[in-house]
């Protein structure tokens, strides 16, 4: 009689939000390594505002997860001296806008540290950072601050659009010895997704764009909160008759220049969406790379569908003034080829 088993049945894969796959990722990175830190205005015994940090306190102590007074140069600074000592702050700043007191340190002491010290003092500090709109929030509530921080030297900005990417991507982030912006798209806090809290994916090094959808007519280029209505605009898209990829950065410093090359090489269009103003924006240079690397593919000429250039508007206005499918597809039409 054979004696071998059945095997174990697979581990249910149940719907969790990004909210809880970030909260999973803070967890399992303070139970791993005790030079991980929490800080930052109710992170303790509140969660955070948008309860990202919940239990954490609970579980790890109040001197492992902080509540700090409301001083984000304060913050971070203090983060700068922790790293410097040997341990990996993570630091929470409530919203985008709230970020720009702690813009001295961030500039002047957690891009530059490593390069000051011919590498001799790296600053692993974790800046997460809630950005963005679509969540009814006022001016201060809902910027798209990235340009800020992709244009500083120094700093690695990355932002995850799924689930998954939200867990992965924040273990990388924590695990490098290079200070990482982390922004966290809040109108994507509770989308949800099958994901196996018990057995995540594997955390891949940061700098990787990948593709969410293959396409023939056009790449659009997005990341972070506008890969929905990319996704959203691509099924529209068929309609029309147009077979659009949609690529996924994740990460905007390091940038995958090898992936989004082949992806638009393989279209010969793009078209960029970000929230953000396009003036100046991260579109703008994403826009510029693809020119430089993919000109003699190129069949039309690279478009960026982005906020307009204006201060974030009222709440009521917001759907007018964000990327929407509509926008989206008069860019793909103003594109003008035949379909293939």
């Amino acid at each position: 009689m054979s004696t071998a088993t059945a095997p174990a049945p697979a581990t249910a894969r149940k719907p969790a939000t990004m909210a809880q796959a970030l909260n999973r990722a803070l967890r399992d990175a303070l139970a791993e390594d005790p030079a991980v830190h929490v800080l930052g205005e109710d992170v303790g015994s509140l969660g955070g505002v948008f309860r990202i940090t919940d239990g954490l306190a609970k579980e790890f102590g109040d001197i492992r997860c902080t509540d700090t007074p409301l001083a984000e140069a304060g913050i971070l600074g203090a983060a700068v001296g922790m790293a410097m000592y040997g341990l990996r702050p993570v630091v929470e700043m409530q919203f985008d806008a709230f970020a720009y007191p702690a813009f001295e340190q961030l500039i002047s002491h957690v891009a530059k540290m490593r390069n000051r010290t011919r590498g001799a003092l790296p600053l692993p500090i974790t800046i997460r950072v809630p950005y963005g709109g679509g969540i009814g929030g006022v001016e201060h509530h809902s910027d798209s601050s990235e340009a800020y921080y992709l244009h500083t030297p120094g700093l690695h900005v990355v932002t995850p659009a799924t689930v998954g990417d939200a867990y992965g991507l924040l273990r990388a982030a924590i695990a490098s010895d290079d200070p990482v912006v982390f922004l966290e798209p809040k109108r994507l806090y509770w989308s949800k997704d099958d994901w196996n809290a018990d057995e995540p994916a594997p955390v891949e090094p940061i700098g990787r764009a990948v593709v969410r959808r293959p396409g023939r007519s056009a790449t659009l280029i997005t990341y972070g909160p506008s890969l929905p209505v990319c996704l959203e605009a691509a099924d529209a898209a068929r309609e029309e008759g147009w077979d659009l990829e949609v690529l996924d950065l994740r990460s905007l410093v390091p940038f995958d220049d090898e992936t989004v090359a082949a992806a638009v090489r393989g279209t010969g269009r793009a078209v960029v969406v970000h929230e953000s103003a396009g003036f100046g924006g991260a579109g703008a240079e994403i826009a510029a790379r693809v020119t430089e690397r993919c000109f003699h593919h190129l069949e039309a000429p690279v478009l960026r569908v982005a906020g307009f250039d204006i201060p974030y508007p009222p709440p009521m206005l917001e759907r007018h003034h964000l990327p929407s499918v509509d926008r989206i597809l008069d860019a793909v039409g103003r594109l003008q080829w035949e379909v293939r």
